[in-house]
C-alpha cells in the first residue's frame, strides 16, 4: 500500500532544511550511481571531527534521536527515502536541538556518491526490509552490492551492527558478511535474552518483541 502524502509535507520539509540534505539520484542504478561524486562536507555539517556513525533506513527516527542523545561526542547520519517519514524524524531532532545529528533523504545505493571514502565509523541497519522473495534479493541492504558500498566508506576498523525480526534474512547476512570480506561477532539469535547491554530499541524492535518475536543481531567488521 503506497504511503498518503502528508500535509503540508514541503512546507514542513523546508522548515527542516537545516537537518536534512537531499540525495538527487533516484535512478537506482548501482552501475552509474558512483560516477559523479559529490561528497558533503561532514566537518562543515557538524562542526566538528567527531566520530561519524551511520543509519541506513532510520524510519521516523526514534533510534537516531536517542543514540544521539546519549552520545553526545560522536556525530550521527540517518538516511531515509521517504520523504512522509523522515519529515518526522528531522522534526523531533530539531525540536530536542541535537546539533550531532543530520538526516540524508534518498536510496543507500547512492551513499558512495555523497560520503566521502573512509568518512565512517559505524553503521547501523536496523530492521531492513527483508524483501522476502528471493527475485528481489537485490534490494536487501546486506546484499554483496551494498556491502561494497559500505567497505567504500568505512574507516579502518569500522563494523556494522545489524538487528532483524527476520530469521531468513539474518541467515543470508551472514552468509553474504562471509562470502564478502567481513568477519562476524557477538551474534545473538535473541538479543532480548542475551548478555548484550546498551541496546537502544527502534520503533519496529518494541513491536515484534512484544508480539514474541525473538530478535537477532550481530556485528561485522571488515578483514580483506
Amino acid at each position: 500500500m503506497r504511503m498518503r502524502r502528508k500535509k503540508h509535507l514541503e512546507e514542513r520539509l523546508r522548515e527542516c532544511s537545516d537537518y536534512i540534505f537531499f540525495m538527487e539520484r533516484e535512478d537506482r542504478n548501482f552501475q552509474t550511481a558512483v560516477f559523479k561524486k559529490e561528497y558533503i562536507d561532514l566537518k562543515k555539517i557538524f562542526k566538528n571531527e567527531n566520530p561519524v556513525h551511520l543509519e541506513i533506513g532510520c524510519g521516523k527516527g526514534g533510534f537516531a534521536c536517542e543514540i544521539a542523545k546519549q552520545n553526545p561526542e560522536v556525530n550521527f547520519l540517518a538516511v531515509e527515502k521517504a520523504s512522509n517519514v523522515i519529515v518526522k524524524a528531522a522534526e523531533d531532532a530539531k525540536a530536542a536541538q541535537l546539533k550531532n545529528l543530520y538526516f540524508m533523504r534518498g536510496s543507500a545505493e547512492y551513499l558512495e556518491c555523497y560520503i566521502p571514502n573512509k568518512s565512517i565509523d559505524r553503521i547501523y541497519l536496523n530492521f531492513s526490509c527483508p524483501f522476502p522473495k528471493k527475485k528481489y534479493a537485490s534490494h536487501r541492504l546486506t546484499h554483496h552490492n551494498f556491502l561494497k558500498i559500505y567497505k567504500s566508506i568505512l574507516n579502518d576498523g569500522a563494523e556494522i551492527w545489524q538487528k532483524t525480526d527476520n530469521a531468513n534474512f539474518f541467515e543470508f547476512s551472514i552468509e553474504q558478511f562471509s562470502q564478502n570480506g567481513f568477519a562476524l561477532k557477538n551474534v545473538t539469535f535473541d538479543l532480548h535474552n542475551s548478555n548484550f547491554e546498551g541496546n537502544i530499541m527502534t520503533e519496529y524492535e518494541k513491536r515484534f518483541s512484544n508480539e514474541g518475536f525473538p530478535i537477532y543481531r550481530l556485528e561485522a567488521y571488515i578483514i580483506e
